[in-house]
């Protein structure tokens, strides 16, 4: 055999593994990115994700980044960022014949629709990928991707109460698990058994489903969010059982994770059976703490639901070629707003003081209009939904859909429309100017519990209790400052000390922000308002 010969064969010998090594650096890069990069540095792994997207030569490349860009976007919270990754990717897939891919992208765009309550959106996906599920060769992934979407298909039969269907999409799931050997393999079966505890526990079955817990529990590790899940459900068994001391050590499992978890569902479910705990104890103060923290958790979930619903449908279908493209649009656009901005100002401080009076009297009618009215907290206004491909039906599904489950699961209409009338009447008082009002005292006073008062505030005042009760004492002042003009001759801190305020300056603070105005400039402009028309009549308060 020639010397040639041999430099041919060693060339030909090293140069396959050499490939091989060099195709799969692209999958060790993305797996990576997911599994270490994320952990320690969010921002610098969808970096990378974007830049591995550039670098891609195959639709099965495309996908995959596409992919870890939307799994790193819901774990950073940014669900619209998401969603938008995940529906490019589903329209790659749409191109090519890849069922693998099919089942993964429509079971990760089943979960975030269904996470922004768009739970019909997620089961149509849901269906798409169990047909594809079918279609997957390997046996492996195929029993894994139908066990992982009757898993999800659970999750949406609970949502619309279905318990009996929800059982058995997870026994199915179960199933499916059963056939594979992975290393995902408990971590699927412990999420199915914790779902199977959720069931049970709402169906009031509390042995059946401490049993589905306790098996969960013994295959996950320490730190899970499906772990505090369980533990918040043993916790919240233990509280149906009046067993406050166990009840307090699952729950204080629970809420460490929850602490330390992006999961906001987590939060929101800890949150809840903590404050439910300090209430059965008695412990109003904690009661009341552990209400804020639940409500700041629902509004979060709302904010994000909201948002999402008004995303546009470019954003959402948008091609991710073109970036570079949607940049120059950006900066082009940037250019124009600021230019008009500059027109705008030169406009605005030109007829700022022609305007003031008119805008003044306004304010004036405005308020007096809400004083009669007790209307201080008008519905946000929704935008024009520019999210295309999200039928009206849909959100219209959504939001009754949401309405009962809220009411469902917090408290009963009945208890709901009764404490809206206890705050009516507390508003047509002047308890609020109290100095020591807060949050527990006012809930003591209506004999309800912190959890509900600050839910009916946040969902039907559109407020935050401290904002709420800020509004109420603001409009009582006011009030005052149009009906008696010897309030107008008052000093400022005499003002903030009749209404409740701690202080002149937090006082003139949140005037300002309720009004527009400073107090000072407030009254002055009232004086004038009442010297050019002495014929206006303002009624008193009811």
């Amino acid at each position: 055999m020639t010397k040639s010969l041999l430099k041919f064969l060693f060339l030909l010998t090293i140069s396959v593994p050499l490939f091989a090594q060099k195709k799969s650096n692209f999958d060790l890069i993305c797996e990576r990115t997911s599994s270490v990069t994320a952990y320690k540095d969010l921002p610098k792994a969808i970096k990378t994700a974007d830049s591995l997207y550039m670098k891609a030569q195959k639709p099965s490349e495309k996908i995959k980044c596409l992919v870890l860009s939307s799994e790193l976007y819901q774990h950073a919270g940014e669900l619209k960022k998401a969603i938008c990754y995940s529906e490019n990717a589903h329209s790659v897939i749409n191109q090519i014949n890849d069922p693998e891919w099919m089942a993964v992208v429509t079971r990760l765009l089943a979960r975030q629709y269904r996470q922004v309550g768009l739970y019909e959106r997620s089961k149509k996906y849901i269906v798409k990928g169990l047909y594809a599920s079918g279609q997957i060769v390997d046996f492996q992934k195929s029993n894994e991707a139908a066990g992982l979407l009757n898993q999800e298909m659970a999750f949406y039969e609970m949502e619309m109460g279905n318990f009996p269907n929800a059982i058995r999409n997870i026994e199915s799931s179960l199933k499916y698990f059963g056939k594979i050997n992975s290393n995902n393999k408990n971590r699927t079966a412990a999420a199915s058994y914790q779902l199977l505890g959720d069931v049970y526990f709402k169906l009031n079955d509390y042995s059946v489903s401490e049993s589905y817990y306790r098996k969960a529990e013994g295959l996950l590790k320490n730190g899970s969010c499906t772990l505090g899940l369980v533990y918040n459900g043993l916790g919240g068994i233990r509280l149906k059982q009046k067993n406050w001391n166990d009840a307090e050590q699952y729950l204080k499992k629970a809420e460490k994770i929850a602490d330390t978890s992006r999961s906001l569902k987590l939060k929101k479910a800890v949150y809840s059976n903590i404050n439910d705990y300090y209430e059965g104890i008695g412990d109003n103060f904690k009661a009341s703490l552990y209400a804020v923290k639940y409500m700041h958790a629902y509004d979060s979930i709302a904010a994000r639901n909201q948002s999402f619903v008004t995303m546009g449908a470019e954003t959402l279908k948008g091609n991710s070629n073109k970036k570079g493209g949607q940049m120059n649009l950006v900066k082009n656009t940037a250019i124009v707003i600021l230019f008009t901005s500059l027109v705008g100002l030169l406009v605005l401080f030109r007829t700022k003081q022609r305007k003031q009076r008119s805008k003044f009297r306004n304010i004036i009618r405005t308020q007096l209009h809400m004083i009669s009215s007790k209307a201080y907290y008008p519905l946000a206004q929704s935008g024009d939904s520019e999210f295309s491909n999200i039928f009206v039906e849909e959100v219209d599904e959504k939001n009754s859909e949401a309405d009962r489950r809220r009411n469902d699961s917090l408290m009963t209409s009945e208890t709901e429309s009764k404490l809206l009338e206890l705050l009516e009447d507390f508003e047509k008082g002047n308890l609020y100017n109290n100095k020591g009002m807060s949050l527990s005292f006012l809930a003591g006073e209506l004999n309800t519990n912190t959890k509900y008062l600050s839910y009916v505030i946040n969902q039907h005042k559109n407020a935050d209790f401290k904002t709420y009760i800020n509004r109420l004492r603001i409009n009582y002042i006011v009030d005052k400052l149009i009906n008696d003009e010897k309030y107008r001759q008052y000093k400022i801190s005499i003002l903030a000390d009749e209404c409740g305020f701690s202080s002149h300056s937090k006082f003139a603070a949140v005037f300002k922000a309720v009004t527009d105005y400073s107090p000072s400039a407030y009254i002055k402009y009232l004086d004038a308002e009442n010297t050019s028309d002495k014929n206006v009549h303002f009624p008193e308060n009811d």
